[in-house]
């Protein structure tokens, strides 16, 4: 009996001490919201010195931003023939495919009144099929 009642008294002593190094292991980790964060500079010395390069010709919307909420003739206006222009119900996809990227674009109707508008954006390499920037394989097809 007298083991019993000691492994159960080693047991208890164990679970404390690991809830207290827990405990004290997530307060070391979290901050008060109200509490500083520390600056932590990346930029090398030689990329400070020199001033930020601007692009001159930038569109005064581009990307991802510049194709949600665009309807269908907008987008075959700016991107040229769709590879691939399906409707399944009330949505609609265009394809289009540059010289190293594929990108869908999801066209739903947000409201009853009014036709349906770019509301999600995929992009991927065409090499390979993995994801990559949008942003980046938008402006691959406007340029072409």
């Amino acid at each position: 009996m007298s083991q019993i009642g000691g492994t159960a008294m080693e047991l208890r002593s164990v679970a404390i001490a690991l809830a207290a190094l827990l405990a004290g292991g997530c307060a070391a980790g979290t901050a008060s919201p109200d509490a500083p964060r520390p600056q932590v500079s990346t930029v090398r010395a030689a990329e400070a010195a020199s001033p930020p390069q601007v692009s001159v010709r930038a569109p005064a919307e581009s990307g991802v931003s510049a194709v949600i909420g665009q309807r269908a003739e907008s987008l075959l206006a700016r991107f040229g023939e769709a590879r691939i222009d399906l409707t399944e119900g009330t949505a609609r996809k265009l394809q289009f495919a540059g010289e190293s990227c594929v990108l869908d674009i999801f066209l739903y109707p947000v409201a009853a009144d009014t036709g349906r508008v770019a509301t999600h954006v995929d992009a991927r390499r065409r090499a390979d099929g993995a994801e990559m920037d949008r942003s980046g394989c938008i402006g691959e097809l406007e340029r072409r």
